[in-house]
């Protein structure tokens, strides 16, 4: 080819001035053109070049493209499944598609296909082969969704270089060898001694242990000092005995049964959950054996797959966090590293794995990088890949998120130890994920009394007559002459004889009373002390109150914002409006010296449009966060918007909570009825991880909650069923009804948080925050206290009182601002603010205090299924037990829905509430929209 017959005129000025640029810097020019220029090194006569016969440029354009797409799609090429399946391969790898051949290659120069691996060969076709080596052996590396340049070239870089293949940087073999035998003994000796129990073995996937410990290694050596790891029930006991180094009689004393084969004990474990749900923590000293280097954590869990994932990112988040001083928190990444070790079918599975990647990289969420390890089993359950997804890969999800990907073959251990290397640097160097797909298989069926031969014969006909990564990796160590096999077996038996030795010698119940942590205590709170003396509340305020000079607010916000600034200028008048309560209660408890963390959907400017914690400046769009400069705060206070999620959210708060419990956290939800999208959070964490692994969470969640007429999926917290988890004192559930008690209540979970940390469940307002018939004054926040019952102040002569009227939260004020309260004298309203733990003793004090009552009425504006009435009826019974009275309740009758959809009917039937209430005429159903039940008590 002759380059000039292919350029004139201007096109060959623009030739030779790309040209010049090239000689200046040769990667300043694309790589089809530097791969021209290498080859063209013109003879110049004057400042013309003269003509020089080239290679066809169809051949260097094939080989240039060739080494392009080995680097993005030689994945598809590689042997990365331990049975032996073909790989999908894929026509871009090949070189009829570019109509070139290895000859055509051998005469082309390397520098063509591009460094780092041009700069070690000799021709094209010895770097096409070396790319083939580097991108499609047992490794697939895949990265082509990542369009970061940096990360590209980093990730190119080494990878190509293999900085971190055992040869440049060599491993102790015979001790990987040592590390493999204790893996495959472990499972073994579990699997002869104990038969048939559930297990959730690691074999297929062993070389999951050795990865975690090189990362573990690595981050050591760099300062990392927390290392959080999540995972499911596979692997999990081999993880926790040698990642964590869990003594092995721990684990076997509650596999071996001190009483009979089917003893519950066996199932249930030591804690009041399964035993492959367990967590642990060890603590890595250093050389004085007194400062700790890294804690190393794996959080506990239940069954429900990945639903760990934000738990253990809310844990990295907090543990990274400094929050001891006034302002905004702030973030070191450098701190912890969180691991996320997931199952292959619930990657793909799992909503909340998206929802957790989503997170990754948002302010207030983002953790630094986590490293994703996909124990891929190349089955779930017993459905196949084609059956669980609709992607090539598990993994495919992370390239949405840029992600970097290594597909590793399960039976390569220098490969798997490589790609954890990688990924601890990628995730140093950019405090981004990276993902490691460890392809292997799954020895036995989905637990170890399953037949997996039912539904994959073919499959585990292969998995049968397969060598252990044992096995495998002693036989390459026979190979180099490292060992003999007699060595490897040698090894093999003398770790079978010490678990023989611990399980012989082992005192089943002495272990298992080592091993039971004494449960948190029931909750003893009891009366505490919740005010703030007027003086400072009023100081706090005014400080709250000044906006920066020059700060242009919005015209809107002017003049509530002036009304709330001289809100607290009469002590005694009602002018505290909830948004201002809940700003007072966090400025005292930020004096206190209490950390606050609040998140959640529209949480900055509040759903509502209410609290306004954040204002913006109207012409610079600059930001101004009161509390955040607020003089007297000894800790910090951070408000975040959550992304829409509110599985994931609540997951990743409950974590950081745990993680730090000495900080009041709280999410908050645009509407309670959101809560639906996140039950699993609240049952399998929230409310039962004290009970299941004696843990402690004091998470508070927010939930708007009463009947506007909205709608259904606008009005409901589900406020039953929190109650229906409530048990053994695991959880406060409060319904407020004035800004004052949610002043209080704020307070005192504040300063409960270490003494009697316990979760709190908060029925917010919505018509209330603008309601002045829910407001309270200064002198009620600064002389008042929490209180779990409020009587009838209205009362003034008990004796009179024939109907004593229970309710909680909004319907207290639609009753007793209603046109029917005034003409009705011989009617009491008690309120029920705190609904459990239930204050039995102060209702009994109550109802005792009304001497001639006939008639007790329970009213909500739920329906009868709903609200608290279910919980509440048989508890009220218990109390009027003995005592010839009517108990009764009044509110909407059952339904499948949490209320009408029509506003208008919502009126009629809250309007039929409020008087019926004040009715005391013999009740009936009236017009098919009330449930009245009578009930008489002996």
């Amino acid at each position: 080819m002759n380059i000039w017959k292919e350029f004139h005129g201007p096109n060959s000025g623009y030739l030779l001035e790309l040209y010049d640029k090239y000689r200046e810097d040769p990667s300043s020019v694309d790589t089809s053109t530097k791969a021209l220029f290498d080859i063209w090194k013109p003879e110049t006569d004057g400042e013309i070049p003269a003509p020089r016969i080239l290679p066809n440029y169809k051949k260097v354009e094939g080989a240039v493209r060739l080494s392009r797409n080995i680097r993005s799609y030689g994945h598809l090429a590689a042997n990365l499944d331990p049975l032996g399946s073909a790989p999908p391969g894929h026509p871009l790898l090949n070189l009829e598609t570019y109509d070139i051949t290895e000859e055509d290659l051998r005469d082309l120069p390397a520098s063509i296909i591009g460094p780092p691996t041009s700069d070690n060969t000799e021709n094209a076709l010895e770097a096409i082969n070396k790319l083939r080596s580097i991108y499609s052996t047992s490794t697939g590396n895949d990265y082509a969704h990542v369009y970061n340049p940096e990360e590209r070239v980093w990730l190119r870089k080494y990878t190509e270089t293999g900085i971190y293949n055992l040869s440049n940087m060599p491993i102790d073999q015979v001790a990987l060898l040592q590390r493999l035998t204790e893996v495959d003994v472990f499972e073994k000796f579990l699997h002869r001694i104990f038969p048939g129990k559930f297990r959730f073995s690691i074999e297929g996937v062993d070389m999951l242990v050795p990865i975690l410990n090189e990362f573990i290694d690595d981050a050591s050596e760099q300062g990392i000092s927390n290392i959080l790891i999540g995972m499911s029930h596979r692997g999990r006991l081999n993880v926790l005995a040698h990642v964590l180094n869990k003594p092995y009689y721990h684990t076997l004393s509650v596999f071996k049964d001190p009483v009979t084969e089917r003893d519950f004990r066996d199932d249930i474990g030591w804690r009041g959950d399964v035993k492959y749900h367990a967590g642990f923590k060890m603590s890595v000293n250093n050389g004085n054996g007194k400062e700790i280097d890294m804690v190393i954590t794996v959080a506990p869990n239940p069954s429900h797959l990945e639903t760990v994932n934000p738990v253990i990112e809310g844990m990295a988040r907090a543990a990274g966090t400094i929050a001891g001083q006034k302002g905004p928190p702030t973030f070191d990444p450098y701190v912890s590293i969180p691991v996320l070790v997931h199952g292959d079918a619930a990657f793909s599975g799992q909503g909340v794995v998206a929802e957790t990647l989503n997170m990754s990289r948002l302010p207030g969420y983002s953790t630094g990088g986590t490293l994703h390890i996909i124990a891929n089993n190349q089955l779930g359950y017993t459905s196949t890949p084609g059956e669980g997804r609709s992607t090539l890969y598990a993994s495919d999800l992370a390239k949405g998120y840029e992600v970097p990907i290594v597909h590793v073959n399960a039976d390569d251990p220098e490969a798997c130890i490589e790609a954890a290397r990688l990924g601890f640097a990628y995730i140093r160097e950019f405090q981004k994920d990276f993902l490691i797909d460890l392809i292997g298989y799954r020895k036995h069926g989905h637990n170890e009394a399953d037949e997996p031969s039912f539904t994959q014969p073919g499959m585990y006909e292969k998995i049968e007559n397969h060598p252990s990564v044992r096995e495998i990796w002693a036989d390459k160590l026979v190979e180099r002459n490292i060992i003999d096999k007699e060595y490897a077996e040698d090894l093999f038996s003398k770790q079978m004889e010490k678990l023989h030795f611990i399980y012989e010698s082992l005192e089943t119940d002495a272990a298992i009373d080592e091993l039971k942590k004494k449960l948190p205590p029931p909750s003893r709170s009891g009366a505490i002390d919740t005010s703030v003396d007027a003086e400072t509340l009023t100081l706090y305020h005014d400080e709250l109150s000044r906006i920066p000079d020059g700060f242009n607010l919005h015209k809107k916000l002017k003049r509530p914002l002036k009304k709330r600034a001289e809100a607290l200028n009469y002590p005694s008048e009602k002018n505290i409006d909830w948004a201002l309560a809940e700003d007072l209660a966090f400025a005292s408890i930020l004096a206190e010296g209490t950390p606050i963390r609040f998140t959640g959907q529209d949480t900055e400017r509040g759903t509502f449009s209410h609290r306004h914690s954040v204002f913006h400046d109207y012409k610079t769009g600059e930001s101004f966060t009161p509390l955040q400069s607020f003089s007297h705060a000894k800790a910090s206070f951070e408000i975040r918007n959550s992304p829409l999620t509110e599985n994931a959210c609540i997951g990743f708060e409950y974590g950081y909570n745990l993680q730090a419990p000495d900080r009041l956290v709280i999410w908050e939800a645009q509407y309670g009825d959101f809560i639906n999208v996140a039950q699993a959070m609240i049952d399998e964490f929230m409310v039962s991880a004290r009970a299941k692994w004696g843990l402690t969470p004091s998470l508070v969640l927010m939930l708007p909650h009463g009947y506007e007429g909205q709608g259904p999926d606008h009005c409901s917290g589900r406020l039953e069923r929190f109650l229906g988890l409530a048990a053994d004192a695991n959880i406060r559930i409060a319904n407020c009804s004035t800004s004052g008690q949610f002043f209080h209540l704020l307070r005192r979970q504040a300063l409960l948080l270490l003494k009697d940390p316990l979760p709190l469940i908060i029925m917010t307002p919505k018509s209330l925050l603008r309601n002045p018939a829910s407001f309270s004054s200064l002198n009620d926040l600064s002389q008042g206290t929490w209180q779990n019952v409020i009587d009838d102040d209205k009362v003034k002569n008990k004796n009179k009182i024939k109907r004593l009227v229970f309710c909680s939260g909004k319907i207290y004020i639609d009753l007793d601002s209603s046109e029917y309260r005034n003409n009705s004298k011989d009617i009491a309203i008690v309120r029920i603010e705190q609904l459990y733990p239930f204050p039995r003793q102060e209702i009994k004090k109550n109802i005792d205090s009304y001497k001639n009552i006939k008639e007790f009425m329970l009213v909500q504006e739920e329906p009868s299924n709903m609200g608290s009435i279910m919980y509440l009826w048989p508890r009220f019974k218990q109390l009027f037990k003995g005592r010839k009275v009517v108990l009764s309740y009044l509110g909407r009758k059952p339904n499948s829905s949490p209320s009408e959809g029509s506003a208008s009917w919502h009126r009629v039937i809250q309007e039929t509430i409020k008087k019926e209430t004040f009715n005391l005429k013999k009740k009936k159903d009236t017009k098919g929209i009330l449930l009245y039940g009578l009930e008489t008590s002996n």
